[in-house]
């Protein structure tokens, strides 16, 4: 498939089931909840070494919160709900409690309840109360510009990680270029996150290694360093760039239209930007049970 001059793989990208919750981090304003928000989606680019994966979905306007002031909705996405659980706790108790005026809700209704404010409270050391509210449970735990409000628990639902695309460009700039746009209209989607940095990742892994203590290792045929040294290669000698961009979502569809749109903003720049070709990463359908066929969702398939 050829679109704009750029080169559309016939392949799919593989994705696994994750756990998921959404937070509502709310504060004095816009600022200092993006603080808290960064701060907790920090260290959350994979679960290879991190535990979770994590980043900021989208600001939510004042109108739209809990309390009445703006905030930022966070996703954080682990492999096991036990796991999301002492993400979620940890990850709120050293970077949102901590952090000047914010608040935290529960961004998701339905779903397997978990702990959110219900062992945060006891930072409060016996002066934290409870208060009912629209049959839902939130503590006041005294702080030193006020107090804490956080919701009891906040909701585990399925999710789907390891939705990826591979941008192969002519060189750093115009991969970049590509990979900033991609990512830009991904952003502009509910329900899912690019966990790396600035939405990207440049070192891309396959699985196993030469090294058995390694899971995993750079994906040496996507390398342009390493043409003609290794053993086999995905690329030319005119591409002397690669990005891959890896999305988390809340359901397959959510992810799936995230790959959709950001192979559209790539294909709009085109060959004559830099973009060549657009694969993706799939381990021969061993990793997991999602397939996102490039083609198909081209065509405006779901896979």
């Amino acid at each position: 498939m050829n679109r704009n001059g750029v080169i559309i793989d016939e392949t799919f990208a593989e994705a696994f089931p994750m756990k998921a919750t959404r937070l509502l981090i709310t504060a004095h304003n816009l600022d200092w909840a993006r603080h808290a928000a960064v701060a907790a989606t920090g260290f959350a680019t994979s679960v290879i070494a991190c535990g979770c994966e994590a980043g900021i979905e989208r600001e939510i306007p004042a109108g739209e919160t809990p309390d009445g002031r703006p905030g930022i909705a966070v996703l954080i996405f682990a492999m096991s709900g036990k796991e999301l659980a002492k993400q979620i706790e940890r990850r709120v108790g050293q970077c949102v409690l901590t952090c000047p005026t914010t608040a935290v809700y529960a961004g998701i209704d339905d779903g397997e309840a978990v702990a959110l404010g219900k062992n945060l409270r006891f930072f409060g050391d016996g002066w934290q109360t409870a208060k009912m509210i629209g049959g839902k449970r939130y503590w006041r735990v005294p702080v030193m510009d006020g107090e804490f409000v956080a919701q009891e628990t906040t909701s585990v639902v399925k999710g789907v990680g390891g939705g990826n695309l591979l941008l192969l460009a002519r060189d750093t700039d115009t991969a970049l270029a590509a990979a900033e746009a991609a990512v830009a209209a991904m952003k502009t989607l509910p329900n899912v996150i690019m966990p790396f940095p600035g939405g990207v990742v440049r070192s891309g892994s396959k699985v196993g290694s030469k090294y058995p203590a390694l899971g995993a290792s750079t994906n040496d045929a996507f390398c342009p360093s390493l043409v003609g040294l290794a053993k086999k290669t995905e690329l030319t000698s005119e591409t002397r760039c690669v990005m891959e961009i890896v999305i988390d979502g809340l359901t397959e569809a959510d992810v799936g239209a995230a790959m959709r749109v950001g192979m559209e903003a790539g294909i709009a720049l085109g060959a004559a930007g830099g973009l060549l070709r657009i694969s993706a990463g799939n381990y021969g359908g061993k990793l997991g049970p999602f397939h996102f066929h490039l083609h198909k969702l081209m065509a405006g398939g779901a896979a």
